[in-house]
């Protein structure tokens, strides 16, 4: 299916989301909404078992909210902390490929993805930058960045509306690595095509069981941790597993 502000593409057991509205791929109404089928699409096809999300161009994964928009679509805002929300709890893991700008609601973004990778380029700063224009994060940044940086640097990239540049957000933790400009997809599909051969329905009960402890607290992580345990115990996988590990093979799990 084609979108109009957006691209999907599927490689083999990895989905690609490109943000298609440069050059700044912010977000309109009709971009969200079309997010949304394709997170509907990913969410039921069970040959994909990892997602990245990109920008397209060279200058931003994404630079927020596209606020001419917003003025006509007073709905936008509900609609960006639902769906980061979904991003957060989806139960495919989600790799944030930084190719540029990452800044507002396009950080918030790469904060609701499981995981980050961020070009090492001049082109690439990331930051919430909200309190330059007397408002404050809107679609999670205030819960999330302090859980993944500590409260402290939180506080001081907010309030301050500081942009960091790759190598700063690696030293702090907001990124999982680094890469060159011209390497960072290829470096990005790497890193999914390992992550997609471990075993899904073990993948989903963890990302499960995380997200509620965050969402719900922790007896209902807890709770999920046990459900998603039965459930992994009785599977084709755990048999696949315990049988690879024993004739000194690498499994080939299925998702059964």
């Amino acid at each position: 299916m084609a979108y109009d502000n957006l691209i999907y593409d599927k490689k083999d057991s990895i989905g690609l989301v490109t943000i298609n509205r440069p050059p700044a791929n912010s977000w309109s109404l009709a971009a969200m909404e079309d997010f949304e089928k394709i997170l509907d699409e990913i969410e039921n096809d069970h040959d994909i078992r990892v997602v990245i999300i990109t920008g397209a161009g060279e200058k931003c994964f994404c630079a927020g909210m596209d606020v001419a928009d917003a003025v006509k679509s007073p709905g936008l805002g509900d609609k960006g902390r639902t769906l980061w929300r979904r991003v957060d709890r989806f139960e495919k893991p989600i790799i944030a490929a930084i190719n540029g700008h990452a800044l507002g609601g396009g950080l918030e973004l790469a904060l609701s993805c499981h995981f980050r990778i961020m070009a090492d380029s001049l082109k690439a700063k990331i930051g919430l930058t909200e309190l330059n224009l007397g408002i404050i994060p809107g679609w999670g940044g205030t819960q999330r960045l302090y859980r993944i940086v500590g409260k402290a640097k939180a506080l001081d990239m907010i309030l301050f509306s500081k942009r960091l540049n790759a190598k700063e957000a690696l030293e702090i933790g907001l990124v999982n690595k680094i890469t060159d400009p011209e390497t960072l997809m290829d470096d990005s599909f790497g890193f999914a095509q390992i992550l997609a051969k471990r075993p899904p329905l073990a993948v989903s009960s963890l990302l499960k069981a995380m997200s509620a402890g965050i969402y719900e607290g922790l007896d209902q992580g807890l709770a999920m941790e046990k459900e998603g345990s039965t459930v992994v115990a009785g599977s084709e996988d755990a048999i696949e597993g315990f049988t690879a590990f024993f004739e000194k093979r690498e499994p080939v799990f299925k998702g059964k």
